[in-house]
């Protein structure tokens, strides 16, 4: 193992993600304002939320590091392509499979990486010529950290006990840094799940430059 990635993130079954239920509504819903038909999910996990957005009828693939992740995906969506890829590995090698992608949707990944700049280098690398990248990741801001502070929830919360749980907390601010500084602008922000600045998690568009 790569003193930098994680191998294994504890995938065992097709069953879907709590964070799918609240996260696909919404992603599904930009998808289709962005007129979205070729889709990349980068860090498909099981393929989840793949199979959501194949029921749009868009081209969607699976990009996962996880090998179980990868078979059990296959396995349930035999229709939809997945590949054994990481954000650490040549982008090139998926766009010898695949063309380029008008949209790459990245769910609740980017807080577990080692170097998530990563992320955006390899969905850049992916994408068509004014593509999108949509990311999502636990939200955090004022009210969300004093409510975990308050109800002694941080523990939960930083997944200190799960190899290759939460290593990365983002902000709206430095989400957008991160994206802009790696060849994107950012275009849309959301949050979703839970109230108002309480939210579970919040989403961020952003334009290929």
């Amino acid at each position: 193992m790569n003193e930098n990635t994680v191998d294994n993130y504890g995938w065992h079954s097709a069953q879907q993600t709590c964070s799918t239920s609240y996260l696909a509504p919404k992603i599904k819903q930009i998808l289709i304002s962005l007129g979205a038909k070729r889709v990349a999910d980068l860090g498909a996990g099981n393929g989840g939320l793949c199979a959501e957005v194949a029921q749009l009828g868009l081209e969607v693939v699976g990009v996962e590091y996880d090998k179980n992740g990868v078979e059990i995906a296959k396995k349930a969506y035999p229709k939809i392509p997945f590949y054994n890829f990481g954000v650490q590995d040549d982008p090139a090698e998926l766009l010898r499979q695949e063309l380029p992608f008008d949209v790459v949707i990245s769910t609740e990944v980017v807080e577990h990486l080692f170097s998530p700049h990563l992320l955006p280098i390899y969905a850049c690398a992916v994408l068509k010529k004014d593509g999108f990248l949509v990311v999502s990741t636990p939200y955090h801001g004022y009210l969300k950290n004093l409510a975990l502070s308050l109800f002694d929830k941080w523990d939960k919360h930083h997944t200190v006990l799960w190899h290759g749980g939460h290593i990365k907390f983002w902000s709206k601010r430095t989400l957008t840094e991160l994206l802009e500084q790696n060849g994107f602008s950012v275009t849309q922000f959301f949050g979703v799940g839970r109230f108002p600045y309480l939210w579970k998690s919040m989403v961020i568009v952003a334009r290929k430059d």
